[in-house]
């Protein structure tokens, strides 16, 4: 098991077990990421899509689960291909693999091609304006790193419209073009029977097969389990990677890979009909016995889980055995009701189980009133971070830039480009 280095005290006097232990005494609480099992869930990925290849989504920080540990993992395991949605994002996952294929989701803006250049990723262009500006670096640098084009197909958010899809054909079928994916996304994916995907993949399939030897790529997690009709030659997987249910309709078919606990700061006793936490919402009927532990919503963890005297919140496990919130959920404190556990069975300093032994991801987001992608990119910086499986080494080293890596030539600094010319065709 690795831990972040900025935890490990540096103390040769205590053993490894013991440095780790008295790290993790300075956190309210802990958050343990599996690297194996993301693996296990992207090879599971890899093989429903078959023979298209298997990509990862690792932006917004690998969805809270650590961008540059996760890139190493799946780099490892064969991943080829990540997608992030700001240069940046890009910066930190080049310096952690230097030779996978970087694709930036934000797009292309005058003045950052220089950026793209250097670390050798790739911008996902989505507007008319975007593409001239990229072309007017490539032309005036000689850079030959690749872009991507997205298409909308009917999220309405970013993309080329299929008419102007349609304008630059002309191009791509001249050749030398520089566009080595086209893309689209999915609006309904997780819903089986939504007719929407049906019409989002008639139309991709039109416009990407006069994207003439451009791959194709249309399927995120959801999507992939659509058929292989949507998979096309590259899928884009990301919340199923980190084990949010790909398909709501079913059983989840991913791995947990996130456990979560939080250590209890003290245990008190309360008499029938004492309320707990702000506003007095929660209202003992009974004599209660209370575990307060060190984490709320400024760790990620919503208020919106929280009881009251009609309502009952989210669950923690306590000692192997699920136990209620009790009242409002603070912004670094919760209570939970420990009446019905065995004496001593929790007490101070002990750990509870926030996520993991049982309680998922998608769980959670229920409590919450919102889904798992927010859940797991909410999760606060305030716990310590350990990261078990993926054969990392200990501790977990920060890693050089990625100097060496294979890329085209840098360009030379650019001055401020003239107004991007008409776009050809």
């Amino acid at each position: 098991m690795a831990s972040d280095p900025k935890m490990n005290p540096q103390s040769g006097l205590l053993s490894a077990e013991a440095n780790q232990a008295a790290a993790l005494a300075a956190y309210g609480g802990v958050l343990t990421v599996d690297l194996d099992a993301i693996i296990a869930n992207w090879r599971k990925l890899e093989k429903t899509a078959v023979p298209a290849e298997c990509s990862a989504v690792i932006k917004a920080d690998a969805y809270g689960c650590g961008a540059e540990q996760i890139a190493r993992a799946l780099n490892k395991a064969g991943c080829q291909t990540f997608f992030v949605a700001t240069i940046e994002e890009a910066r930190k996952v080049r310096a952690a693999v230097p030779e996978p294929t970087i694709y930036v989701l934000g797009g292309y803006f005058q003045n950052t091609g220089e950026h793209y250049a250097k670390i050798n990723c790739r911008p996902v262009i989505g507007d008319l304006n975007e593409l001239a500006e990229w072309d007017v670096f490539c032309r005036r640098t000689g850079w030959t790193g690749g872009a991507a084009v997205h298409i909308d197909t009917g999220m309405n958010r970013l993309g080329l419209t299929l008419a102007e899809a349609q304008a630059i054909i002309p191009r791509i079928n001249a050749g030398d073009h520089g566009i080595t994916l086209v893309m689209s996304h999915l609006v309904s994916a997780e819903q089986l029977n939504s007719p929407v995907n049906a019409r989002q993949l008639a139309a991709f399939r039109s416009i990407a097969s006069e994207f003439s030897g451009v791959p194709a790529a249309l399927a995120n997690s959801s999507g992939i389990f659509l058929g292989a009709p949507f998979q096309f030659d590259l899928v884009r997987p990301g919340a199923a990677l980190y084990g949010v249910n790909p398909t709501p309709e079913a059983d989840n078919p991913m791995q947990q890979v996130v456990d979560l606990k939080a250590r209890i700061v003290q245990t008190r006793t309360i008499e029938r009909g004492e309320s707990v936490g702000y506003g007095g919402t929660w209202t003992a009927r009974r004599p209660t016995k209370l575990a307060i532990i060190a984490v709320g919503y400024a760790d990620g963890y919503f208020r919106a889980a929280s009881s009251n005297d009609g309502t009952r919140g989210a669950e923690v496990i306590v000692a192997g055995k699920r136990c209620p919130v009790a009242g409002r959920i603070s912004m670094d404190l919760i209570a939970i009701d420990i009446t019905d556990l065995p004496p001593n069975a929790a007490r101070r300093g002990h750990m509870v189980t926030l996520l993991g032994e049982g309680i998922t991801v998608d769980e959670l987001a229920h409590h919450f009133g919102t889904i798992g992608y927010e859940v797991l990119t909410s999760l606060g910086h305030r716990y310590a971070r350990l990261y078990k499986g993926g054969n990392v080494e200990e501790p977990l080293a920060k890693p050089e830039p990625a100097s060496n890596a294979t890329q085209p030539p840098s360009p030379p600094p650019l001055e401020q480009p003239a107004a991007p010319p008409p776009l050809p065709g």
